[in-house]
């Protein structure tokens, strides 16, 4: 059973990303929860010889780090919610930071309906200098986003409407979907456009994330927009969420009315 009043943040971490976990813990350990609510942080070292524990304060019990064998940031991601306990699960880059009440917010949405299964939150951009900058963006108006809005965006851009590493989930759908996609890149495309087949989700005009930009990142990879793997990455993402989307409509259908 998923712990009450508990919100597991996971982070997966490899080598070259640990030095910029201090700061992500500072903008975890800086956030005002309603009361009765804690979190717990859920770190995932992919790999071997990361060192993370190095990295962050030895003092705090909710800080939980452990590793896997090396199989790419949402591999770990899903590792990470494998050994997490909260009723709802927030996801937080390792080289990213989360604004000023952003948990809270999240948490607002969830706890005041039942019927909306996961968030998403505005972003800025976090430059190297240490300065944030807006970019222009799809961003939906704040509020709710009905089941299959997501799928429909994607489809016409081949790119998410809202970003999907500000996801707040559920833990129930979370499991359902298994986690993230395992895939080199775009794994959390695949999970935002497989939770927006199953149930609505709420936009949160507020900036919820702090967008680490440098070079190291995955989406700076030559092979993340283009070339033989995108096309069998977004293929995948969209098989994956067509057949989630099939399944959810049969569930969704009255039943037949009963013959003469």
């Amino acid at each position: 059973m998923p712990a009450l009043n508990v919100v597991s943040v996971v982070t997966p971490v490899h080598s070259g990303a640990v030095r910029f976990l201090p700061d992500a813990y500072a903008s975890l350990f800086a956030q005002d929860l309603p009361g009765g609510w804690s979190w717990e942080w859920c770190v995932q070292e992919d790999g071997s010889d990361v060192g993370a524990q190095s990295c962050l304060p030895a003092g705090d019990p909710r800080i939980r780090i452990s590793a896997s064998r090396a199989g790419g940031p949402h591999v770990a991601r899903t590792m990470a919610f494998a050994r997490s306990t909260g009723a709802y699960v927030k996801t937080l880059d390792a080289d990213d930071q989360l604004t000023p009440g952003t948990l809270a917010r999240d948490l607002a949405v969830l706890e005041e309906d039942a019927s909306v299964g996961w968030t998403t939150s505005r972003v800025v951009d976090l430059l190297e200098d240490g300065s944030t900058v807006s970019f222009e963006s799809s961003d939906p108006q704040p509020g709710r986003l009905p089941r299959g809005s997501a799928f429909g965006f994607w489809t016409e851009h081949h790119r998410p409407q809202v970003h999907p590493a500000t996801l707040c989930v559920r833990r129930s759908l979370l499991a359902l979907l298994g986690g993230w996609m395992a895939l080199p890149a775009s794994g959390d495309t695949g999970l935002l456009l497989g939770l927006d087949a199953l149930a609505d989700g709420w936009f949160i005009g507020g900036t919820g994330l702090a967008y680490r930009k440098h070079g190291g990142q995955i989406t700076a990879h030559p092979d993340h927009r283009s070339g033989a793997e995108w096309e069998a990455r977004m293929s995948l993402i969209r098989e994956h969420a067509e057949a989630i989307r099939a399944w959810a409509d049969t569930r969704v259908q009255p039943p037949p009315e009963p013959g003469p």
